[in-house]
C-alpha cells in the first residue's frame, strides 16, 4: 500500500502571494481552480476575507465572511472584491479595497480545491449542499439548520478531524477540533482568543455526518469547511507545549506548507497562521492571526521539517509548558511518495 495518495500537494492546496494594484487584478499561479479562497492584507489593517464556490456570488462578486468578526455574510458592490474563480487562480478588483486589492499592499491568499459545483447530500437529518474532494479530505457544506441538535452530511466518506462553521447571519465562528483523539463537546471560536469550551452537545462526527448542538443558530443558513487527515498531505490534532526554546516536535508525516496553531487549554491565544511562501526557510517568523485584522507580525516560532513541525520558542502562543494546543497543517511535500521513496519538496 502506498504511503500517500498525493505526491503533489499543490494540486489541492497552495499559498499565493500578490500585490494589490487598485484595478482589475488577475492572480494566477495557484495551479488549480480554487473552491475555497481565504485572503488577508499583510500590509494594512483589514479583515480576513473568506469566499467559496458553494455560497457563490451575487452580481459581479463572491459572498465573503471575515474570520475575525461575527459579521454576517456580505457582498461588495462595483466589482470590489473577489470577482472570478479561474482555472489557475482568481480575479480581484477593481477599486482600492483594503480587504482585497489596495494599490501597493501585499496580500496572502490560501487556496483549497474541493469538488467544484455542490451536490445534494441527504446523509443527515437535514439535506445539505456539498462540494467534496475525498482525495484531499476536504468538503464545503451549505445547509439551513432547524431547531434542536441536527446531523448534517459532509460527503467525505471518512471522519473529519476538524470542522470550521458559521451561520451566515451575525454569529460566532465555531471550530470543533480533535484533542486527544476526540472531537466530542470540544469547540473554539475562530473570531476570538477564548480557551476551549466543552459545553453543548457536539458529538463525534462519523464518516458521513457531523452534528450541531441545539443552541447554535436555529433556522439559520450555515457554511461549514470540513477537513480530514490525509496521510502525507494534511494533519489536524493537538500537542502539549514544553515551555522550552528547544520546543515540542509534532510529527505530521510531511513537510508543512501551511500551519495554523491555537492555544486551547491552559490559557487564551490567537489563531496564528504561518506558510512556506511568506517564510521560505527556517526559522518561520511571519504570521497572521485569523481572529484579528492586524497587519503581519514577526516572531521566530517554528521550523518546518521534512516530517513535521519543531517549535523554537517558549512563547505562550505556540509552546507554553503544559498547555494544550490544536493545530491544522497542509503539506509542501510528503515524507514518502507513492513509490515508497522519500519525496522532495516541490
Amino acid at each position: 500500500m502506498a504511503y500517500t495518495t498525493i505526491n503533489k500537494s499543490t494540486d489541492y492546496f497552495n499559498t499565493k502571494l500578490y500585490t494589490g494594484n487598485g484595478g482589475t487584478n488577475a492572480i494566477t499561479g495557484v495551479g488549480f481552480q480554487p473552491d475555497f479562497v481565504w485572503l488577508k492584507n499583510r500590509s494594512a489593517t483589514a479583515g480576513h476575507q473568506l469566499s467559496d464556490a458553494v455560497r457563490g456570488k451575487s452580481g459581479t462578486n463572491y459572498y465573503s465572511l471575515s474570520s475575525d468578526t461575527t459579521s454576517a455574510e456580505a457582498v461588495q458592490g462595483d466589482n470590489d472584491g473577489l470577482n472570478t474563480l479561474g482555472s489557475d487562480g482568481f480575479t480581484v478588483g477593481y477599486t482600492n479595497s483594503t480587504g482585497w486589492n489596495n494599490n501597493g499592499n501585499n496580500y496572502a491568499s490560501w487556496n483549497w480545491k474541493a469538488g467544484g459545483t455542490a451536490s445534494s447530500n441527504s446523509d443527515g437529518a437535514i439535506t445539505s449542499s456539498v462540494s467534496v474532494n475525498a482525495t484531499a479530505g476536504m468538503s464545503i457544506v451549505n445547509f439551513t439548520k432547524t431547531n434542536g441538535e441536527v446531523t448534517v452530511g459532509h460527503g467525505l466518506g471518512k471522519k473529519p478531524s476538524l470542522i470550521i462553521f458559521k451561520p451566515l447571519a451575525t454569529a460566532n465562528w465555531i471550530v470543533t477540533p480533535t484533542i486527544n483523539g476526540s472531537m466530542a463537546n470540544n469547540y473554539l471560536l475562530l473570531n476570538a482568543t477564548d480557551a476551549l469550551g466543552t459545553g453543548g452537545a457536539f458529538s463525534n462526527p462519523t464518516s458521513s455526518v457531523f452534528s450541531i448542538s441545539n443552541n447554535i443558530a436555529p433556522n439559520s443558513e450555515h457554511i461549514a469547511y470540513c477537513f480530514a487527515d490525509v496521510q502525507g498531505y494534511s494533519k489536524m490534532g493537538s500537542y502539549i507545549g514544553n515551555g522550552n526554546a528547544d520546543g515540542t516536535f509534532v510529527y505530521t508525516g510531511f513537510k508543512p506548507a501551511w500551519l495554523m496553531v491555537k492555544r486551547a487549554i491552559g490559557g487564551t491565544g490567537s489563531w496564528a497562521i504561518t506558510d512556506n511562501k511568506r517564510d521560505s526557510f527556517n526559522v518561520n517568523d511571519a504570521y497572521l492571526s485569523a481572529n484579528n485584522s492586524n497587519t503581519e507580525s514577526d516572531f521566530d516560532h517554528a521550523d518546518f521539517l521534512s516530517n513535521g513541525i519543531k517549535f523554537r520558542t517558549n512563547n505562550d502562543g505556540w509552546n507554553q509548558n503544559g498547555n494544550t494546543y490544536i493545530y491544522m497543517a497542509f503539506a509542501e511535500a510528503p515524507l514518502v511518495g507513492t513509490n515508497g521513496v522519500t519525496a522532495k519538496a516541490r
